[in-house]
């Protein structure tokens, strides 16, 4: 029942090289791998410069449209960038995820217009999260998704804790609230939104 991404994560963008890059991609090709990332651009630790991250991020965003996947994005401190990377590279017919997103309606928006689809984590359920609950709530539902980010970001009013994949109900509450809708309905439809975008019904 146990599905997996790979790819390698922005804060390790210096260590990237052809070794790691066939590493990936001797992954693709296994069925239970479902997509390609956490990928993208991390500027709050910076471990890395700015144009290398961004190298990382295309030669991935590229492997993810060559095997037919979609591709995971994390992103901190880096919104605009990350746009514009995934604006030039293209999104592929499988689309991608904008990870813990935690931007704005009017961000989000962009992004979807790209082909992204937007998941919330328990960021969404925290009171001063404003920009995040608008978008949770004026986003089309079918471009959608809930995470937990475990063991980080628990909902409330779990939050101060380690989370649990559980904890995922205060999420789909929480945008359930926000859209005036029951509980079960975002979870059928981000369930649904889940299947499709990894290829779970083909």
């Amino acid at each position: 029942q146990l599905y997996s991404t790979i790819g390698w994560h922005p804060t390790e963008a210096g260590s990237y090289s052809q070794e790691i890059e066939d590493m990936i991609v001797s992954q693709l090709d296994n069925p239970k791998v479902v997509a390609l990332g956490e990928i993208g651009l991390d500027y709050y630790w910076m471990e890395d410069p700015k144009e290398v991250q961004i190298e990382v991020f295309k030669r991935q965003i590229g492997l993810s449209k060559k095997y037919n996947l979609p591709f995971v994005v994390h992103t901190r401190d880096a919104l605009e960038d990350t746009y514009d990377v995934i604006k030039e590279v293209g999104v592929g017919p499988r689309g991608g995820i904008m990870h813990s997103y935690s931007g704005s309606l009017e961000m989000a928006q962009k992004f979807v217009d790209l082909g992204m689809m937007i998941s919330f984590s328990g960021v969404v359920t925290f009171k001063k999260a404003l920009d995040v609950q608008e978008a949770a709530q004026k986003l089309p539902l079918d471009r959608i998704l809930v995470e937990t980010d475990a063991p980080y970001l628990a909902p409330v009013p779990k939050r101060g804790r380690e989370n649990r994949t559980g904890y995922t109900r205060y999420v789909v509450d929480k945008i359930a609230e926000l859209r005036g809708l029951t509980s079960e309905e975002v979870a059928r439809a981000t369930y649904d939104n889940a299947m499709r975008i990894f290829g779970l019904n083909d």
